[in-house]
């Protein structure tokens, strides 16, 4: 069973974490990894650092770009993770844009992915249409679920097509906006999450972008199976350090 799916068997809310392979320092990708277990994640997004990242906001923009200036690149991320199933038993997501996978070869990607021990990828450019053509049966093939992003704009036609080709969860966008933490939801976010509730989708559904605090976490996960944290995480990094992740995580876990 792929590791995304046993997450989703509990009941609880889950918590996944963003942040950008090689940041703060280059070395930092395994000992994040580490920490993030430690303080009871649910589940790990890791970003594949990006020159035009155009979906992301200019936290996790900056993030890539020092990340990429310290020496991060597909193959570096590779052999980073080499033996990481030793240590880590949640649910590992690669998250980067189609390009640098591209650049590696597809099934060479997929492939890596599988042996390292990767569960799923989600590609913000990559169309659903084109993915399920050309790339569903190489994925299912390498036992990698790829996940799809939904926005407040998305028709109810697509997001019946999404849910039908998705494995593991759909990833619900709270606004069409880039990346970005925020402190509330409007009522256009709850309206939105509540519109997606309605639709009885198959595929269980996680929120990201906008996701700061305890308060929008709890917001969040009251109408999704859980939430993923990326820019305020990155933030925290930034000003506190690898060793102190659990002092970001704890309030909420605990909320």
């Amino acid at each position: 069973m792929n590791r995304i799916d046993r997450a989703f068997q509990s009941d609880k809310r889950l918590l996944s974490i963003y942040f950008s392979a090689g940041y703060p320092n280059l070395e930092d990708t395994v000992p994040i990894l580490k920490k993030l277990q430690e303080a009871g994640v649910d589940m790990v997004e890791i970003g594949l650092p990006f020159s035009d990242p155009l979906a992301d906001g200019p936290t996790i923009q900056e993030s890539s770009t020092k990340a990429l200036r310290n020496g991060m690149t597909t193959e570096k991320l590779f052999t980073q993770l080499q033996g990481i199933r030793n240590e880590i038993d949640i649910p590992l997501v690669l998250m980067g844009y189609f390009n640098p996978m591209m650049q590696y070869g597809i099934e060479s990607f997929c492939q890596k992915c599988q042996a390292i021990g990767i569960d799923g990828l989600i590609i913000p450019d990559l169309p659903v249409d084109v993915y399920h053509e050309h790339y569903k049966e190489m994925f299912t093939k390498y036992g990698l679920y790829n996940m799809f992003l939904i926005t407040p704009q998305t028709p109810d036609e697509r997001i019946r097509y999404i849910d039908k080709v998705s494995n593991g969860f759909i990833y619900m966008v709270s606004s069409a906006s880039v990346t970005g933490a925020k402190n509330t939801f409007g009522t256009v976010q709850t309206d939105y999450f509540k519109r997606i509730v309605e639709m009885q989708l198959n595929t269980p559904t996680i929120v990201g972008f906008g996701i700061s605090n305890a308060a929008t976490y709890k917001a969040a996960t009251e109408n999704a199976r859980g939430a993923i944290i990326g820019s305020a995480f990155i933030k925290w990094l930034h000003t506190h350090g690898v060793e102190k992740i659990e002092e970001f995580i704890h309030p909420l876990k605990s909320s």
